[in-house]
C-alpha cells in the first residue's frame, strides 16, 4: 500500500514545487493607445445554406437506388 500511495503522491509533490509565475509575453494594459490596425466586422450567417426540411415516411429503395446506378452496371 506504501508504495501505491508514493506513486501518486510524487506528482501532486512535484507539481507543487512547479514554478507558478507568468509567461513572459503579457499583453499590456494601454492597448487603445497602440497603433494596430484594426479591421471592421460584418455580420455573416453562421448557417448560409440551411434549407428546412421535415420528417417523411421511407419510400421504396430499390427504385431509387436502381434509377442512380451507371448504364453499364446494371447486373
Amino acid at each position: 500500500m506504501k508504495p501505491l500511495f508514493f506513486v501518486a503522491a510524487l506528482p501532486l509533490f512535484a507539481s507543487g514545487c512547479a514554478s507558478t509565475l507568468p509567461p513572459d509575453v503579457i499583453a499590456s494594459g494601454d492597448l487603445a493607445a497602440s497603433q494596430a490596425q484594426v479591421r471592421p466586422l460584418r455580420h455573416t450567417s453562421p448557417i448560409p445554406g440551411y434549407t428546412h426540411r421535415v420528417p417523411v415516411d421511407p419510400q421504396p429503395w430499390r427504385n431509387r437506388n436502381d434509377a442512380q446506378t451507371p448504364e453499364g452496371d446494371a447486373s
